[in-house]
């Protein structure tokens, strides 16, 4: 069951309703970068203003490499993956590459010792396929079929009269257009529990309305994760069965079905892969269900009816249930714009976020990074969903590195550590990918033991404790072992990149960035804590690697970035300010000097190249110093990387058109800002001038 916390209700003074839905997102033209999704965290479907994936060309997801275009009209799952033959499979020991460190060599996965930036044209095979595959499946397309409107095709110019709505409280969205002389009417929901998206489409003036399917090959590209161009390497066969149709999909060694329930209508193949439904009147109701594997007739799917009604039922659930923040009647001008992304982040990120996989950073739209998800940003998409007083959400794809945690042992095993190295870019499978960053990165090692702390802090039972403790020890271990003793105490690397990975190239080299430093010593600490929980004494090694954590390195007052030469450049993330905002206070931060640092960083920092999840780090930062009006100010500077689209997505570039970690960010940012973490009061994160009331119903307070 898939289904959003079952908190009970608590007594309320914020109406709810009126909130999510004074924040409805409505349409009344096509806006290339604001395409609509429904979903339920282990499936969406986005689609254009007609309700339904009718003019992807409209919606353009270009590449970032060279590759083809594709289209931010996606349709895919957490299961739905593909990986491109090849004979024979590469080995990831094929990539390897030994580096010198303080403890002797150590094996890395990497590019052959040199960077993305001068790999990408004459990357080796097995370097390159290792690197994009398994990918991320566009499952199929659903497009109103032009013999709808009388029409031979269907282009932006022929949808007129557009007037378009996304219910955030129902997750219904309601299309009204007029096509070739005919007025339509298309809603469209996704359900709550089976991987379906179901449609009901009203004509009036026209042919009986019909909606067209087609299904592509998978795709190695960026933003394009549907090769159109090869129907020779797949097949997909129609089936009648007693309660409707099944479209059986193979694309080599992936499997799925696609079934159908539209009553009163009939189906036939126009096309190796393109199929018709086609109406008995002036309304059509169809649900289309994705399914794992091949197992013909196995499943129905739910009518038109029943999804909608289950839509409106689970998203009331989440909405009532659960943490939420009102701003509405602040003075502050801004205010307004604050609310409705903190309300539509909360829907994007319960449609892209809360599923059985850590997400990619453009969730379930559009691929990116081939549709792989970086372990780095799991905190960033998912630690929200606890401090909101949702933690079943999060826990959903925690569960996660239970299942990889015998590879991850390898890999740290392998490099002479002890305990679970995580990997960086992955598939469902935790393979690394071979990378000049990914393999050197360490601030992803903490992440579980924070996330698994926030879980424990909405419920603190032994039942949680005892669930995580694998995943938490085996972390520890890893991170006590890399540390290693240096002449003014445990440092971190060489080899490493830092989370700012403007450094990259000198990865052989760096050592001890202030971020990694200061969350290293804070989550050692929560282990033995955790340990502490099962009754069990605390780990001598932990502790002392935890109290004797070098210093992060300061310079003209403020921290620097890393711990060697160049110490700070002002590109890419100011990392820095992590280790006090989005780490809780420790020992190795002094607020004096990250107060001057932040004061450094808002002087004269290269705002171009900074990433959607920097303006919560700096408000986070902002907030346990003290300093609510910085706070507020990062979280709506107006710069490029910090724009937020009408569907509520976080803007990078053309190339990057959503950021789900710039959402979640933000969460977890006002969440701080509103709530606060232990012993800091309420609402610390805004000014206490009046220009803003700060109604906060069960969100946590952060460590």
């Amino acid at each position: 069951m898939r289904t959003s916390s079952p908190h009970a209700a608590r007594s309320r003074t914020i109406d709810r309703a009126a909130l999510v839905r004074r924040h409805n997102v409505a349409m009344r033209e096509i806006d290339p970068r604001s395409p609509l999704t429904v979903g339920n965290g282990e499936f969406a479907f986005t689609f254009d203003v007609t309700g339904l994936q009718t003019l992807p060309d409209a919606y353009p997801a270009p590449g970032r490499y060279g590759e083809p275009a594709g289209s931010l009209l996606g349709t895919q799952s957490q299961w739905g993956w593909h990986s491109t033959p090849i004979d024979p499979v590469p080995e990831l020991a094929s990539t390897v590459q030994t580096y010198a460190s303080p403890r002797g060599p150590v094996p890395y996965v990497d590019l052959a010792g040199r960077t993305s930036a001068t790999a990408l044209e004459s990357m080796a095979p097995a370097e390159s396929w290792l690197r994009n595959n398994p990918h991320r499946l566009m499952l199929g397309r659903i497009g109103l079929a032009p013999q709808s409107a009388g029409l031979s095709a269907i282009g932006p110019a022929d949808v007129v009269g557009i007037d378009q709505t996304l219910d955030l409280w129902t997750g219904v969205a309601t299309s009204r257009f007029q096509l070739g002389g005919a007025a339509f009417t298309v809603e469209t929901a996704a359900d709550p529990e089976v991987d379906a998206v179901s449609v009901r489409v009203r004509s009036a003036g026209g042919e009986p309305p019909a909606v067209v399917l087609d299904f592509p090959y998978g795709s190695e590209a960026w933003g394009n994760a549907a090769d159109w161009a090869s129907p020779e390497r797949h097949a997909s066969e129609l089936r009648t069965t007693a309660r409707g149709w099944d479209i059986l999909r193979r694309l080599d060694e992936a499997r799925y079905a696609v079934v159908l329930n539209a009553p009163g209508a009939r189906v036939a193949r126009e096309g190796a892969h393109r199929f018709v439904v086609v109406g008995g009147g002036p309304v059509l109701e169809l649900t289309v269900g994705f399914l794992a594997g091949w197992e013909p007739g196995r499943e129905s799917v739910p009518s038109f009816a029943d999804v909608a009604a289950a839509s409106a039922r689970e998203w009331e659930r989440y909405w009532m249930h659960g943490g939420m923040v009102q701003l509405a009647e602040s003075a502050d001008p801004r205010a307004a714009e604050l609310e409705r992304r903190v309300i539509l982040s909360q829907y994007q990120t319960r449609v892209h976020c809360a599923g059985s996989l850590p997400p990619q950073e453009t969730g379930l739209m559009v691929n990116s990074w081939r549709g792989r998800f970086h372990l780095e940003m799991h905190w960033w998409h998912a630690a929200h969903f606890a401090v909101w007083n949702r933690p079943e959400l999060l826990e959903r794809s925690l569960g996660w590195y239970e299942g990889v945690l015998g590879s991850a042992r390898e890999t740290a095993a392998a490099q002479g550590f002890p305990g679970a190295r995580w990997p960086k870019q992955v598939g469902p499978d935790g393979r690394e990918s071979p990378s000049d960053i990914g393999p050197f990165l360490i601030w992803q090692q903490p992440h579980p033991i924070y996330l698994a702390e926030l879980v424990f802090r909405s419920r603190p039972d032994r039942a949680t404790a005892e669930r995580y403790a694998s995943v938490v020890f085996a972390t520890a271990e890893f991170m006590a072992g890399y540390a290693h003793r240096g002449p003014d105490g445990f440092e971190l690397g060489p080899p490493l990149v830092p989370a700012q990975e403007s450094y990259a190239a000198d990865r052989a080299g760096l050592k001890n960035p202030t971020f990694e430093l200061a969350y290293w010593a804070w989550a050692l600490d929560a282990a033995q804590r955790w340990r502490a929980r099962l009754g069990l004494a605390p780990h001598p090694v932990w502790d002392e690697v935890a109290r004797n954590v070098v210093r992060p390195t300061v310079r003209d007052g403020v921290y620097t970035a890393i711990g060697v030469p160049p110490f700070t450049v002002r590109t890419d993330h100011p990392s820095m300010l992590a280790g006090l905002g989005v780490v809780p206070p420790t020992r190795l931060i002094d607020p004096s000097t990250m107060s001057r640092t932040l004061d450094d960083v808002l002087r004269d920092w290269d705002w171009e190249s900074t990433w959607g999840w920097d303006y919560p780090m700096i408000a986070m930062c902002a907030a346990r110093l003290g300093r609510p009006d910085d706070a507020v100010d990062a979280l709506l500077l107006d710069r490029g990387k910090n724009t937020y689209l009408r569907n509520g997505h976080n803007f990078q570039t053309e190339a990057l058109p959503l950021y789900l970690p710039g959402n979640g960010g933000l969460l977890a940012a006002v969440a701080l800002m509103a709530a606060g973490w232990d012993g800091s009061g309420a609402a610390p994160g805004f000014p206490a001038d009046g220009s803003w009331r700060v109604q906060v119903e069960d969100v946590l307070p952060l460590p």
